[in-house]
């Protein structure tokens, strides 16, 4: 094993990033190494004064098929993979010289892609052959190569060329990121190609985008990771506040998927990634002020989220209380001014609707992957079940009602009223203690409220529980055995129910 510092002669730079390469191609020029280059990188470096050797007459074999084929030579691959303790003699016999680092990043694939208009021609042109070829066979052979993927280590590079040689432990951390820049790359390809994620082996590529203090608790370590080609900082901008955490990102998410179910100004605070208070209203601050009338104490510290303009006017409002994050499309001049006042409040606009095809999560070891629940109810979907017809407006509280439900941790209950929540349970381990809770959470009258619970009901018991509230109307799913049961105490206590024929469980 050689672990001694690496001595650089020779070096082979082929990148479609260029990014950093003049300078660092002018380093090894100043310390006497033959640079190899193929393409645009070649004509780069030469119209900046440096001496490189085209690949093609180091090789004595052309580029072809419009660039297609060029490093893939054994002058090359031999120069990169050969053991130096092992395989001179081979390397001689066939006139082979050692290549002893390689710098080198792949086509565009994920910038092409994702511009409008991209035909399968030009995607499929952009997916590199010889680059990962080379780096993986440098990379392999960390031992006696130094292999670079990425500009930001071209400082580091740089002075360990002037000095002592590139060392092995660098070598080695060079290597793994070279592997993990390749395997990005494959299954961003991959992930472009499958007609059908659910029917194939999951390939997910996923760069590590923000460093965190922490996890859950202070002794976890954790980080954010976005997935390739989309930039956490596409989708979020933060305007001023401490970084976020794991829990903030956590919340902030459920927020805004709650946020982004309506259409008419709506404000939703969330703690424990549960909703707490949820309305809609004529303006975003009456919206928050409903919001937070609902369960102020329980919205002390959470995360607001809107889905219009930020205002002064809610600005106002929302700096009497702690909170941890406010996320909105937008913010006014004046509202951001006064957030300042807050240094600790963290301040973020959401660019446009984050789009989720699937949900992930961890468990037993491994991953479960399922679409995203998009599902959407209209009057016209509601099965209007019992003798009372559910009016006007309690159609509305149901069908807004729904939405915050399929948002709640299971067993779900929401209490709605007026474009307003007036009591949540969520989490609880059986229906009717999530109704109880509910109730309890209420800071208004129920009376001329609605219900939506995630699931249907097992019993009857939740509707005798809610008859002498003034809860009028209920909306969930049906399919319950006693489906029957449930309908005639509805019809006993006078509350009209509506079935959505669709589950919404969170867990």
């Amino acid at each position: 094993m050689n672990t001694s510092p690496l001595r650089i002669s020779r070096a082979l730079l082929s990148v479609s990033d260029k990014t950093g390469i003049v300078e660092l191609a002018a380093t090894l020029h100043q310390n006497g190494v033959e640079i190899l280059s193929t393409g645009g990188t070649s004509k780069c470096l030469r119209s900046a004064g440096i001496p490189v050797i085209d690949v093609s007459d180091y090789t004595g074999f052309p580029e072809i098929m419009d660039g297609r084929v060029k490093t893939l030579h054994p002058a090359i691959h031999g120069g990169i993979l050969g053991r130096r303790d092992l395989d001179a003699p081979i390397a001689a016999q066939h006139g082979i010289v050692w290549i002893d680092l390689v710098v080198c990043n792949v086509y565009p694939f994920s910038e092409t892609i994702s511009n409008q208009g991209c035909t399968e021609e030009q995607a499929r042109e952009q997916i590199d052959i010889g680059g990962p070829s080379m780096i993986r066979s440098a990379a392999k052979n960390y031992e006696w190569v130094c292999v670079v993927v990425d500009s930001l280590d071209y400082t580091s590079l740089r002075e360990a060329i002037a000095h002592d040689g590139v060392s092995f432990d660098e070598r080695k951390r060079l290597a793994a990121k070279a592997f993990a820049h390749t395997a990005s790359y494959d299954s961003l390809i991959a992930q472009h190609y499958s007609s059908a994620p659910l029917n194939n082996d999951l390939v997910i590529s996923c760069a590590k985008q923000l460093p965190l203090r922490y996890g859950e608790n202070p002794h976890q370590k954790a980080a954010f990771y976005g997935k390739t080609g989309t930039a956490l900082t596409d989708l979020i901008v933060q305007h001023q506040g401490k970084e976020l955490s794991y829990n903030n990102i956590l919340d902030t998410d459920a927020a805004l998927r709650l946020c982004q179910e309506f259409t008419e100004p709506a404000c939703v605070i969330v703690k424990h990634t549960n909703p707490c208070g949820v309305a809609v209203a004529q303006t975003h601050v009456d919206a928050f002020r409903a919001a937070y009338a609902a369960d102020p104490l329980s919205a002390f510290g959470g995360i607001i989220a809107m889905n219009g303009e930020c205002t002064i006017d809610s600005a106002e409002e929302i700096v009497k209380t702690f909170f941890e994050v406010v996320i909105a499309p937008s913010f006014d001049h004046a509202a951001i001014t006064l957030f300042a006042t807050k240094k600790n409040l963290r301040v973020l606009s959401a660019l446009g609707n984050i789009q989720r095809e699937y949900d992930y999560r961890s468990s037993l070891g491994g991953l479960l992957v399922q679409q995203t629940d998009k599902s959407l109810i209209e009057s016209k979907d509601l099965t209007i079940v019992t003798k009372r017809q559910p009016t006007i407006q309690e159609v509305e509280d149901m069908l807004h009602a729904w939405k915050v439900v399929k948002h709640a941790k299971s067993n779900a209950i929401i209490l709605f009223k007026n474009g307003v929540t007036n009591g949540i349970g969520c989490g609880l381990v059986s229906r009717i203690d999530s109704v109880r809770h509910a109730i309890n959470k209420c800071t208004a009258s129920l009376d001329g409220s609605v219900l939506a619970s995630d699931a249907f009901f097992p019993f009857r018991d939740s509707i005798d529980e809610i008859a002498a509230t003034g809860i009028r109307a209920v909306i969930q799913p049906g399919g319950s055995l006693r489906d029957q049961e449930v309908i005639n105490a509805c019809n006993e206590h006078g509350i009209a129910m509506a079935y959505t024929n669709i589950r919404c469980f969170r867990h």
